[in-house]
Formats: structure tokens, sequence, C-alpha cells
């Protein structure tokens, strides 16, 4: 069960990953993909939870939430960039996961397996709500900016927490 929301979310993104393609101002075609993203966060709190329910737990679906998650982020990233004006670094907000992953292959210590840690799902969460506020038609230049750095910001945080902590820096100071 938990796996077919995750699936159902993966869905929802198909449907609102060609719109990076589309060069579209801010408007009602970005709240639509505001709604729909909307409704995969919603589903985003649903498949664990069926998953845990139901006695279904697996490392294949917890891995299948993550790089939904990942993949959500970055064309969420995206289209802002393309539809708002937004500087390009809010694409660092959507490659930042893949940037670990290619670090994980040149550095063998980022390929170790994290604990698992509620930051993690809070900051994921925060992301895709930014990203969707900064969606909306109606929100200026000036706020989007600061609710994307804000975003980035914590984004950063949790990644050079893990990062030291997969070096033994962040066992040591208890991160």
């Amino acid at each position: 069960p938990g796996n077919r929301a995750t699936l159902a979310r993966a869905v929802l993104l198909a449907v609102i990953a060609p719109a990076m393609l589309v060069d579209a101002a801010a408007g009602p075609f970005h709240a639509l993909m505001a709604s729909i993203g909307f409704c995969a966060l919603l589903l985003d709190g649903v498949d664990g939870y069926l998953a845990r329910t139901t006695g279904t737990v697996t490392a294949f679906g917890a891995r299948f939430d993550e790089e939904v998650d990942a993949a959500v982020i970055l064309v969420l990233s995206v289209l802002i960039w393309r539809g708002t004006g937004a500087p390009p670094w809010v694409l660092a907000i959507g490659g930042m996961r893949y940037a670990f992953v290619l670090g994980a292959w040149l550095l063998p210590a980022l390929a170790e397996p994290l604990p698992p840690r509620w930051r993690r799902k809070a900051i994921c969460v925060l992301q895709v709500a930014a990203l969707l506020l900064c969606l909306l038609p109606g929100m200026g230049d000036t706020l989007r900016i600061w609710v994307l750095a804000t975003a980035l910001l914590a984004l950063t945080y949790s990644f050079a927490v893990d990062v030291l902590w997969l070096f033994g820096i962040g066992r040591r100071w208890r991160l």
C-alpha cells in the first residue's frame, strides 16, 4: 500500500514534469502545477504511514519514496527557475541530492548508510512546501527569493550534517 501511494506521487510528478519545458510566466498555469504538487506532498505523508500500519515497510519502499521526493524537488526547482525569473541558484535545491549521489560514487564514505533522522524528513517537506509556495501567482520577487534562500540554507545545513557524520566528524560531535 505504501508503494502504491508513492507510485501515485510519481504519476503526479509525471504530470508536472513536462511543464518544465513550457515557457509560461507565473499565473494560473503555475497555480495548477502547485495544486498538483500539493496533492503529491499530501501523499508523501501517507505512503510511510500505510507501510508502517500494514507491516509492509521495505528498504525498496523507503528508497522509492526518497527518489520520488528528490525528483519532485528537482522538477519544482526547474519550474520556478524557468517560470518566475528566480536566480539560477534555485537549481541547487533540486540538484543537491544528485550531487550527493555523485559524491558517493567518488568518495566511498558518502555511500555508507545514514541513521534515520526526522531532520531529513522535515527539511524535505520544507523544501517541497517552499517550492510550491514560490510557484503560486502573486508572490513578490523579494519574498520568493527569501523563501528560496531559506529553503536552500536549510537543505545545505542538512546535507552538511550528514556529510560530517559520514566522515566521522559528526559522530564525535554527536550530530
